[in-house]
């Protein structure tokens, strides 16, 4: 195998995001259901087999200069003491600074596609092993569906319940404006103490369990947000934050008219996914 084309990198929301403690490392302690999303970006992978050499292509959005995809292939050499190299191109989609988890979905979708295509044969646990250390968010985007999850993003329980798997069309607003999580996680006024729920809870009310501890900073912080919650209560729609956002979603319980956004927001019917695409490509 010499190349791997169209390797789709998806998004995710949080469907509710509680924060319940801070550790004494200063890492916060989470409760969240990630959901994966049919909003995605697309890799492609070309191997070298003369040498160890990473390179990247931008054939959307402009990323850094040293992205995660490049960090997670790295990693990925660093664990396995692969000497093959490649070449990889990115078509970026999933907007930055929005809570949809685009940097680290593409990071897992890296380490899947280049322990295929080198030949590695790594587990699923012992890639999230790699994940981790490139991004609390990773080590999800590798366990194959969606999942409840807690601690620091360590603890991953794969999501069974039919309430949270069933068919669901979301509207996704991504305002002009982003956010950095670390000014979220470091604000004063950031709650710290919501009650431990238990997967019960959620599946009591799915569609409308919880909220997100984050979102009182965030709108704070860039007004944007409640600008694009309120747009779409305008519209009947009952939006929150996604992550540390700034992107708010609302589940769509009716057709609605979503054409007068301001030309500035990205607007996006997107559906929710009940496995990543490439849960098969690694085992347990």
């Amino acid at each position: 195998m010499r190349a791997l084309h169209d390797v789709p990198a998806p998004a995710k929301l949080n469907l509710f995001l509680h924060v319940t403690g801070r550790r004494p490392d200063g890492y916060h302690l989470l409760q969240s259901i990630f959901m994966l999303l049919d909003w995605h970006d697309t890799l492609h992978f070309e191997r070298r087999t003369s040498g160890s050499a990473l390179t990247r292509e931008d054939l959307g959005v402009p990323l850094p200069a040293d992205d995660l995809c490049l960090r997670a292939a790295r990693a990925l050499q660093r664990a396995t003491g692969c000497t093959h190299g490649a070449h990889i191109a990115v078509d970026k989609q999933v907007p930055a600074q929005a809570g949809m988890g685009g940097g680290s979905s593409d990071a897992a979708s890296t380490l899947l596609a280049l322990n295929r295509l080198w030949g590695l044969g790594l587990t699923r646990a012992q890639l999230q092993v790699i994940g981790v250390e490139l991004g609390a968010d990773v080590p999800f985007f590798l366990c194959g569906t969606n999942a409840w999850v807690e601690g620091i993003g360590d603890i991953i329980r794969p999501l069974e319940l039919p309430q949270a798997l069933e068919s669901v069309h979301y509207v996704v607003v991504k305002p002009e404006a982003g956010l950095d999580t670390k000014a979220i996680f470091s604000s004063p006024f950031l709650k710290r103490d919501s009650r431990h729920a238990t997967i019960s809870d959620f599946a009591a009310a799915p569609k409308s369990f919880g909220r997100n501890d984050l979102q009182p900073v965030a709108q704070a912080l860039c007004p944007e947000v409640e600008q694009a919650i309120q747009w779409l209560a305008s519209k009947g729609l009952e939006a929150r934050m996604t992550g540390s956002g700034s992107a708010v979603f609302a589940q769509m319980a009716h057709a609605v008219d979503l054409l007068d956004a301001p030309a500035a927001w990205q607007v996006r019917m997107c559906k929710n996914l009940r496995l990543h695409p490439l849960s098969g490509w690694v085992q347990d």
